[in-house]
Parts: structure tokens; C-alpha cells; sequence
């Protein structure tokens, strides 16, 4: 599983991978997906620019547990009861990006080794941000 963030500041995105087998809930979502990937990387890369978080649906994005750590935190993020219900508009990631990208990492190949699809997937990631230039 591959989480996503797309971001308009340089046209840039961040990918980080889900290890196999891992159950995301709140607690793997924020102290491994937040504290340990996603987070770090979107400060190096905004420094001192303001930016807000919008999460999916996800059980794990909803939890109370999820909400109270992104305050701890000082992150601005949109809340749960906030969200328009599964808006293409607000969340292209899911809706968009992620099917095109799909369809562009298999077509006509087959993986043998886990690495070999995270590189193909981040390649054409790459791509399709850069042609949003």
C-alpha cells in the first residue's frame, strides 16, 4: 500500500510506502505513516510555509486518537465532520491520480520482486505530477 501527498509548492508530491502486512490503524497510522514518513518530509519541504493537511475517509484518518495527535502536533489539518463525503473535488489523489497511475504502473508488465513495483510506482508518479507543470 503507498500513501500519497500532492502538493502545489514547486509541483512536488511525497510517497511513502506501507510495509507489507501492516494492519494501518491510528496508532500505525500516526507514529509510523505521520510521525516517521509523511511529516518530516512535508516540513523539510514547506519550512516556514503554511500548509494543511486533508486526509481521506480512512478509518485511521478519522479516529479521535488520529485528531488529538495532529493538535499535539500544531498541525493545521481539515477535521473529519468537515469533509464533503466522498468528493472527487477535494481528494484527487483517490479519485483521479491513483486509478491513472494504476493503470500506467501495469500496463503490459508483471512484477517479480516488491522493489521493482515501488520503483515503477514512484517513476510514474513522477511523471504524471510533472505533467501538471
Amino acid at each position: 500500500m503507498l500513501s500519497v501527498g500532492v502538493f502545489r509548492m514547486g509541483r512536488q508530491g511525497w510517497f511513502f510506502f506501507i510495509d507489507p502486512g501492516a494492519k494501518v490503524n491510528n496508532s500505525y497510522y500516526c507514529n509510523i505513516v505521520l510521525e516517521k514518513g509523511l511529516l518530516p518530509d512535508i516540513r523539510a519541504i514547506c519550512r516556514n510555509y503554511r500548509w494543511t493537511l486533508l486526509q481521506g475517509g480512512a478509518p485511521a484518518h478519522t479516529a479521535r486518537t488520529t485528531t488529538e495527535y495532529l493538535k499535539k502536533e500544531h498541525m493545521i489539518f481539515i477535521e473529519p465532520h468537515m469533509w464533503p463525503p466522498n468528493s472527487p473535488d477535494v481528494n484527487p489523489v483517490d479519485y483521479a491520480i491513483s486509478g491513472a497511475i494504476q493503470q500506467r504502473v501495469y500496463h503490459q508488465r508483471q512484477f517479480k520482486a516488491v522493489e521493482e513495483l515501488k520503483r515503477a510506482t514512484v517513476t510514474e508518479l513522477q511523471k504524471t505530477l510533472t505533467a501538471f507543470h
